[in-house]
């Protein structure tokens, strides 16, 4: 009972620290360049994503892949985009210790550089018709490197805000991630709305490479910012704690102890979960979708490219209102009310997307991306943070969202495409996507409540 009330008391001192960093002027002026700062990094790794989705859905197979044929341009070009994926849990992994270790800022300035660089020299790749296979060998390169600085920026992001924000209006703040993520994809849907206007000849030879060049505005920006970024609150107490086991260890036998960090797993794992259910759906939504209408059915490439905007900026208002819900009623009865809602989306939407209806087609890309690519994500941000305790935070949530990725968004457009390819129809793409769905709908069903949590205790929620 005595280490109870300890344990609480310490708890109300470090919440009243915290806020009282927030009260002062210095104080507000971190958590503002902090909440920028996050917003554009994920601003700039979306952008990057989505980016390449529209490229892969709409232009790629001809630049890269001219040889094949439209189904398997399309399959080839989601193949390399799947290779982000692959180095997405390399460097959650790598720099996630790096960030639980040396502190949160130092990663961030670091992914924005190797996400910046990857992203624009994508822009400078000659063609395949100039330089043959050697043409996409470096996109894939190029993706790799990417991926590698994605895997840390979305949760170094998250984890950031998450532990500047105040306890109350966590999940609203923490949502900004997801409002950078949608201000990224809208980025991209402009651009590509101008660029797709371009006659074919121009439009393959060089406009389809203004998107990836004019990417590095956005990452000098997010870079000039971080640079100036202090410690979250919580990471700066952290720090204390590891100087003094640091101290302590020069005075007593080195043990390695590698159980601590996998010891509890449940929380790893449910947040793999809630990941799959996410961001599968998310990018059959706004990437696989994207290239069925434009290369398989054969819509106007413009058509899919203004659903993505619409749905860009519908997202200023689904996200910060996903957040706020789950302030107001709990992180997991929202998260699971989207799940659900995404489970019945897919068998409607297919068969309305062979409509072949600008109409139709545009309201139904708006009504999968608002719930998959940003409502969802609007409640995961801070139920992510809050699953898991200070000590290693950046690295387990970092691993368990990229693991959740490369087993759900990053080959999901490769495996709907080859579904497509061995069975010329739709619905086996229907099932594997209300199956990512219920994954994170059951999921829910064993993850804590975590609302209010406070971000300074050493042990994971479960």
């Amino acid at each position: 009972m005595t280490a109870h009330h300890s344990v609480k008391g310490a708890s109300t001192r470090l919440h009243s620290a915290a806020d009282e960093r927030l009260a002062t002027s210095s104080g507000r002026k971190d958590f503002w360049r902090a909440t920028l700062s996050c917003w554009l990094g994920t601003a700039m790794e979306y952008a990057d994503f989505a980016l390449y989705g529209l490229a892969a859905g709409i232009i790629f197979g001809d630049v890269f892949f001219p040889q094949a044929t439209p189904a398997m341009a399309l399959l080839s070009s989601f193949a390399t985009w799947s290779v982000g994926f692959i180095a997405r849990p390399i460097g959650a992994v790598l720099f996630g210790w790096i960030g639980d270790r040396k502190g949160r800022k130092v990663v961030m300035v670091i992914t924005i550089i190797l996400m910046g660089a990857s992203t624009t020299l994508i822009g400078f790749i000659p063609s395949y018709a100039t330089i043959g296979v050697w043409a996409p060998a470096c996109l894939v390169l190029l993706r790799f490197t990417q991926g590698l600085g994605a895997g840390a920026e979305l949760s170094g992001g998250t984890v950031m805000l998450g532990e500047y924000a105040p306890v109350e209006r966590r999940g609203l703040v923490s949502s900004v991630i997801a409002l950078g993520s949608n201000s990224g994809t809208l980025l991209a849907a402009l651009v590509w709305l101008a660029v797709v206007q371009m006659d074919q000849q121009s439009l393959l030879a060089w406009g389809w490479r203004i998107p990836f060049l004019s990417s590095v505005l956005i990452a000098l920006a997010a870079l000039w910012i971080r640079r100036h970024l202090r410690e979250t609150p919580v990471f700066e107490r952290r720090k204390q704690e590891l100087e003094a086991e640091r101290a302590a260890a020069r005075h007593a036998p080195a043990v390695t102890d590698t159980r601590g960090f996998w010891r509890r797993t449940r929380a790893f794992w449910t947040l793999v979960g809630q990941r799959i259910g996410e961001n599968g759906p998310s990018y059959l939504a706004q990437g696989f979708m994207v290239g069925y209408v434009a290369k398989v059915l054969m819509v106007d490439k413009s058509v899919p490219t203004t659903a993505v905007f619409i749905a860009s900026v519908l997202g200023f208002a689904v996200i910060p209102l996903a957040g706020w819900l789950s302030d107001r009623f709990g992180r997991r009865i929202t998260y699971r009310g989207f799940c659900l809602l995404l489970m019945f989306y897919a068998w409607p939407a297919f068969s309305l997307l062979d409509s072949r209806e600008p109409m139709i087609v545009i309201p139904v890309i708006v009504v999968g991306m608002a719930l998959a690519s940003l409502g969802i994500y609007g409640v995961q941000a801070a139920w992510g943070v809050e699953m898991f305790g200070v000590r290693h935070r950046y690295t387990k949530m970092a691993v368990a969202k990229e693991l959740g990725s490369i087993l759900s968004g990053g080959t999901a457009p490769l495996l709907a495409a080859a579904m497509l390819s061995w069975s010329g129809h739709w619905w086996p793409i229907a099932v594997y996507f209300s199956a990512m769905a219920a994954i994170g709908f059951l999921t829910t069903f064993v993850a804590p409540e975590t609302r209010g949590r406070d971000l300074n205790l050493p042990e994971d929620a479960i």
